[in-house]
């Protein structure tokens, strides 16, 4: 019933995106929707706003189906005991495991749904981009390590990139309401998990993880849309 709820709410808001938001979207890679069916692993880069769930505007109808039934996701629980945007992302994302920004045992919890079988998602910045171009606390923005803890645990399947455009046009953090007419824009990137890896531990100097963080940091330096949103 949880999942039935999820593609459901999933749906209205792939609606209201079409409705209310322009779309651009450009691949980065040969491989592109034909791919989804093998993807493991999402990784978000340039997270700016609690209003990202727009972005399910760019997945197909049977991709939509999919995240509502296999997704896991970490998400941070200052965020779900929220009483208005806890309850929705929980309801939107049933998948959705609460973990702390310390590391301690909720990140081992979540790592241990990670397999597979599921599709796993993640924003790996950890916190939203202000308007100034920095988090809330003045801080640059940069990709945190775990994704590469994720990698560990996947052998086989696809890695998809979604580079957000970003939407402090749309949402800034803090602001209650959206608006609407805006332009939607995304990267989307298509790799196989095995060939990524490899091709990481064959690079550079310093541990896997070091070297994920790495690359995940010039993605999100140069693979998010330039283009003016409007």
């Amino acid at each position: 019933m949880n999942k039935l709820l999820s593609f459901l709410l999933m749906a209205k808001v792939k609606i209201l995106a079409h409705l209310f938001y322009r779309g651009r979207v450009n691949w980065l890679s040969e491989s592109k929707e034909e791919a989804l069916e093998e993807v493991r692993l999402v990784v978000f880069l340039n997270h700016t706003s609690l209003f990202e769930p727009l972005f399910i505007r760019f997945a197909p109808w049977h991709f939509v189906w999919k995240i509502a039934h296999k997704v896991v996701v970490p998400g941070a629980d200052i965020t779900l005991e929220r009483p208005m945007t806890g309850r929705i992302l929980k309801v939107l994302l049933p998948g959705c495991i609460p973990i702390t920004r310390q590391q301690d045992e909720s990140w081992q919890h979540f790592l241990s749904h990670v397999t597979e079988d599921v599709i796993t998602a993640i924003l790996p910045e950890g916190r939203m981009k202000r308007r100034n171009g920095l988090d809330k606390d003045g801080n640059p923005m940069t990709v945190r390590g775990g994704v590469a803890d994720i990698l560990t645990r996947l052998d086989s399947g696809k890695l998809l990139f979604v580079y957000s455009g970003g939407l402090h046009h749309v949402q800034v953090p803090g602001q209650r309401f959206p608006k609407i007419f805006k332009t939607l824009s995304v990267n989307m990137e298509v790799l196989d998990i095995t060939e990524y890896k490899a091709r990481l531990n064959k690079q550079g100097e310093g541990s896997f993880k070091v070297r994920v963080v790495e690359d995940m940091n010039h993605r999100l330096q140069h693979h998010v849309p330039r283009s003016k949103a409007s």
